[in-house]
């Protein structure tokens, strides 16, 4: 283990994700935190915003104009989409040197058209959009490693690509016939006050949204469509569930000719078998929420559907950790010629 220091800083350390990210990195072995941001909280400490990192020596919020980018290695984005990619560009104009790992959807989607016509706005950093590396860690480790800009996946497709790449790529399931069935925590819908999320409108109910216009779905397919060999449409329905965090996907998938369960769940086992945090569960075995809570493992189960030809592959992470905060620390990592496990070896929470 290296004893270097790395000096990172949080941008929108004030919501969930960065809270999360920030939580992660104070126990991290090679970080120093040197800059956190919050426009709405600048000037206050960090404990004043989230009470459970009181006493961890942290320095206060400033906002994004006041930070001393000269003072940080490494860049954690969390902002909202639209804003990110005109700080990063600005930021990287003056301090090349410095690494992005970005948590938003500005540089996910390779295309440009794509992004305007889901995001709503053209890109203006249309330079490192192309120069970004989707930041799928267990599938684009290697061009991780050697990135100045990650654009880590959103949650879902966390989620869905993890369980879906390995058996397109094996030709095992027919790409253009998935159809995911996906659940998330409230906290995926971030922290800023909206009706739909008070305890009374998500407590004891469950509820679809954003109902075939999803702004993950073209980010999976672009995924999926690279490991095909072909355009790929999905059937992607999410829904919200009364509990802070976590995400279970429940993916309807039609085997290729000659194809068993029993092929997919091995070519699932293979592909991860040196992984240390994306785990394929035994026959019968099913993922879990409640086991994944505050890790950053993924959980992969697989079962034949009463359909001949079809099979259900079940897929269980945390939203804010191996969905989010986790995964960019852990590209994080690999930028830094790091073992991808450091600072991430929590065990899940429970009960």
């Amino acid at each position: 283990m290296t004893d270097q220091k790395i000096r990172i800083g949080v941008l929108g350390a004030s919501g969930y994700t960065g809270a999360d990210l920030v939580r992660l990195a104070v126990r991290h072995p090679n970080i120093e935190i040197t800059v956190l941001t919050a426009n709405a909280h600048a000037g206050k400490p960090m404990e004043a915003v989230f009470p459970h990192l009181r006493g961890l020596n942290l320095p206060d919020l400033v906002k994004i104009d006041e930070a001393d980018w000269s003072a940080v290695d490494a860049v954690f984005c969390g902002l909202p989409h639209g804003t990110t990619q005109q700080i990063t560009a600005n930021v990287l104009k003056k301090h090349p040197d410095v690494k992005f790992i970005d948590m938003s959807a500005d540089f996910r989607l390779r295309d440009a058209d794509t992004y305007q016509q889901w995001y709503g706005n053209p890109h203006v950093a249309m330079d490192l959009q192309k120069e970004a590396v989707y930041g799928l860690t267990e599938h684009y480790g290697e061009q991780i490693a050697k990135a100045r800009l990650v654009a880590c996946p959103g949650c879902y497709p966390t989620a869905v690509l993890n369980a879906m790449l390995p058996l397109v790529s094996a030709k095992l399931i027919d790409p253009s016939q998935i159809i995911i069935d996906a659940k998330s925590g409230v906290s995926g819908a971030g922290r800023g006050l909206k009706q739909n999320t008070l305890f009374c409108e998500t407590g004891e109910g469950m509820s679809p949204y954003a109902v075939g216009t999803h702004r993950h779905a073209p980010e999976i397919e672009q995924e999926i469509g690279v490991a095909g060999g072909q355009s790929v449409a999905v059937s992607f329905t999410p829904h919200l569930i009364p509990m802070s965090r976590g995400e279970l996907c429940t993916h309807y998938v039609t085997c290729t000719e000659g194809a068993s369960v029993d092929d997919l769940r091995n070519a699932l086992a293979a592909f991860y078998a040196k992984n240390p945090f994306v785990h394929v569960l035994s026959e019968g075995d099913m993922p879990a929420t409640q086991h994944v809570r505050g890790s950053n493992n993924i959980l992969i189960g697989v079962f034949a559907d009463r359909i001949l030809g079809r099979a259900i592959v079940i897929s269980a992470l945390d939203n804010l950790i191996k969905g989010s905060a986790g995964q960019a620390l852990q590209n994080f990592n690999l930028m830094f010629g790091l073992s991808e496990m450091t600072g991430l070896k929590q065990v899940a929470l429970f009960p």
